[in-house]
Formats: structure tokens, C-alpha cells, sequence
């Protein structure tokens, strides 16, 4: 819990930093932007490039998205920062996690036969307690029956690889919550929003596009950061779980191969 909270503050010092970085050197380009055209009123061509040229810098990704987020209203856009921050949070977990479950399975396989030769279970048991990731735990439990039999052994590599299974996929949940919640409330806020135009419309009389405009932007900007959160999360969730699938039939192999060990050195 302690390690969500704490990648939970990291992303959300990173997401609000990148943010406020962006307002800030929106600043700055507004303050130079006006000095030129302060400094070069008197010549009306060079003023005009000027001019074009900080609309283009003005119309950078970070730029827009900033003001397009401001345009959609905090009532709709909250939630569904929030749900990058949680799911980026998840996310960030699952990785660190994954990239320290990872393990050179054959130089593990290695090591136990060659302790096995020379110094027995213990030597082997010592051998998986020196060696980090869920493959060494079910090895070890493995070892720790090698009293019992062949069947003990087997049993025990079974269950507990069932177990490590279940801890590579802990928070896979989480992720996929804010990956569908993200969009849903985009088309929440779009669907409110559309409703506000509509009542726009019934107060004027009128269907002018002026009247409309304003309240079906806002309503679709909400659907567009939805959508956006939405693909960044589903990019990692995939990601995630190729990893997963990757690790899981590592261990599969390297179990079979333990056994093999096993019944060569009982």
C-alpha cells in the first residue's frame, strides 16, 4: 500500500510539473511574442512574420492540449485525470515489478545442478534464497519436499507456480478499470454537455450555430482526452501482458527442466 501511495505521488508530481512547466514556458513565449511586436511596430512586414511565427509556436502539442484540457471544464476533465494518474500509477508498478521477476532461467538451472552435485538441497536451497523473482520461490518449495518424493515435488512446484502466477497478475484489474472508465467518462461528459446545448437552443429559440458551438466543443473535447487516456493506458496494459505471458512460459519451461534435474540427482 505504502509503495501505491508513494508511485501514486510520484506520477501525480510528474503529471502536474509537466503541466505547470507547460503554463509556465506558455508564459514566456507570450512575453516575448509581445516584446517583438512591441520592439517592431514600426516596420509592418517584419511584424507580420513575427507574428506568424509565434502562431505557429503557439500551436505546439503541449500548447493546444493545455488549452483544450482548460476549455473542457474541470467538472468533466478531473475524473479523467485522474484516471491516467491511477492507471500511470498501476502501470509503473506492474513494470518495476515484472522487470524484477525477470531471470536468466538457464544460468538458475545451472547453479542447482551444480549445487545439487556438490552440496546437496541445502546447498540448492541456498542458492534459490541468494536469487531474486517468483522462479527461485517455486523452485525453493520444490526443494523444501525433496524428502517426500518425486510427486512432492511436483505438486509443490505446481501449486506454488499457480501462486507466483496470480502475484504477476495482481493490479491487471486496476489498470483495465481506469482504461475503460477513461473513455466512459468522456462520453459521460459529451452526452451532458450536448443536454446544455440543447437547453441553449429551447432558451434562445433558436438553432444557430453560435448558440451550440461552445457546448458541443467543450461536450467533445471531454470524449477526446477520454479516447487519449484510453490508447496511452491500453499501449501499456499490452505491453504488461506480453510480459506476463513471457515470464509465465519461462517458468513453465524452466520447471519442466527442474524436474528433470531433480530426478537426475534423487
Amino acid at each position: 500500500m505504502k509503495k501505491l501511495i508513494a508511485l501514486l505521488t510520484i506520477t501525480g508530481i510528474l503529471v502536474f510539473g509537466m503541466m505547470h512547466f507547460s503554463f509556465a514556458e506558455n508564459d514566456k513565449n507570450a512575453a516575448d511574442s509581445a516584446k517583438i511586436e512591441q520592439t517592431d511596430a514600426t516596420n509592418v512586414s517584419q511584424g507580420s512574420t513575427i507574428e506568424d511565427s509565434d502562431d505557429q509556436l503557439q500551436q505546439s502539442l503541449h500548447y493546444v492540449l493545455k488549452n483544450k484540457f482548460i476549455e473542457g471544464g474541470a467538472i468533466w476533465m478531473t475524473p479523467i485525470l485522474l484516471c491516467m494518474i491511477f492507471g500511470l500509477a498501476f502501470v509503473i508498478e506492474r513494470i518495476f515489478y515484472l522487470n524484477l521477476a525477470s531471470v536468466n532461467s538457464k544460468k538458475l538451472l545451472s547453479k542447482l545442478d551444480a549445487a545439487l552435485k556438490s552440496g546437496g538441497i541445502e546447498k540448492a536451497k541456498q542458492v534459490c534464497r541468494d536469487t531474486k523473482g517468483p522462479l527461485a520461490g517455486v523452485f525453493y518449495q520444490g526443494l523444501d519436499r525433496a524428502d517426500e518424493g518425486i510427486e512432492s515435488i511436483e505438486k509443490a512446484v505446481v501449486a506454488y507456480g499457480g501462486v507466483q502466477m496470480g502475484k504477476l497478475e495482481s493490479n491487471l484489474s486496476w489498470i483495465s478499470l481506469c482504461l475503460s472508465l477513461a473513455p466512459m467518462l468522456g462520453f459521460l461528459g459529451t452526452v451532458v454537455g450536448m443536454v446544455f446545448a440543447f437547453d441553449d437552443i429551447e432558451r434562445a429559440g433558436d438553432i444557430s450555430p453560435t448558440i451550440v458551438a461552445g457546448g458541443m466543443k467543450v461536450a467533445l473535447l471531454t470524449t477526446v482526452f477520454g479516447l487519449i487516456t484510453a490508447i496511452i493506458l491500453q499501449f501499456f496494459y499490452n505491453y504488461i501482458l506480453s510480459k506476463i505471458d513471457t515470464i509465465v512460459g519461462d517458468m513453465e519451461d524452466a520447471t519442466i527442466s527442474f524436474m528433470d534435474i531433480m530426478i537426475k540427482n534423487k
